[in-house]
């Protein structure tokens, strides 16, 4: 079983059995509940090849939506990458160094999505270097540039940094529902009902140059990206 990264920095996590609930068996009831929901979408993509095409090359993309169509993004990553013979790599993202940063990233090692420790919040350089190590070891990456905690729909700079320094390709991406559960959470995160229509629409992939207009060009994309979907609903 893999270890709770938090318990070796000395974090309080209490006894074994609290560790054991909170970090394996409530992120496995949470994995399972998203993957039987997921069964029942109907999933189609747009704007897919040129997508397809930067991993059939084998260049490196940095999925990039807002934090409110955060739980089905899995489905805009059907890919399976391999490097260097046997070592397998596919996504990978930001998950703070924290108790729900370990059971966020515990849910998402159920969907092979791998973590990255490291919260941009308290020590965004210690973050970026870790982002940009694992994209240069071989892994892409999903970032919420308005994550974790806002504000909602306005891009922070790291994703742009993160493109910059690594050459990856960023994919703006949002993932719209016909009929979806608003939650009254800081994003208004969206929760789809079974059996609705998925839609999972990619942007023009570009890789950054100047952070500054290039972060609020993506945040216009990603704005237009989120009417379209709602417009569809």
């Amino acid at each position: 079983m893999r270890k709770i990264e938090i318990s070796q920095r000395g974090r309080p996590l209490g006894s074994r059995f609290s560790q054991w609930s909170n970090f394996r068996f409530v992120p496995f009831i949470a994995a399972m509940l998203v993957k039987a929901l997921r069964i029942t979408l109907r999933t189609r993509r747009e704007g897919f090849e040129p997508v397809a095409d930067l991993i059939a090359r084998d260049q490196r993309i940095i999925l990039t939506f807002w934090h409110r169509r955060l739980v089905m993004t899995p489905l805009a990553y059907p890919f399976h990458r391999k490097k260097g013979g046997a070592r397998w790599r596919g996504v990978a993202i930001l998950s703070s160094d924290s108790r729900d940063g370990e059971r966020s990233a515990a849910i998402w090692r159920w969907f092979g999505i791998h973590a990255v420790r490291g919260t941009a919040a308290d020590d965004g350089a210690k973050a970026l270097v870790r982002m940009i190590r694992a994209v240069k070891e071989g892994w892409d990456f999903g970032i919420t540039p308005d994550g974790p905690r806002g504000p909602r729909q306005k891009v922070k700079p790291g994703v742009l940094a993160l493109s910059r320094k690594t050459g990856g390709w960023i994919v703006p991406v949002c993932v719209a529902y016909s009929r979806a559960w608003e939650l009254k959470t800081w994003d208004g995160m969206l929760i789809p009902k079974p059996f609705c229509r998925a839609t999972v629409s990619y942007g023009a992939p570009f890789q950054a140059e100047d952070d500054h207009a290039q972060a609020s060009e993506l945040e216009a994309v990603l704005n237009e990206m989120e009417r379209k979907a709602d417009a569809r609903g």
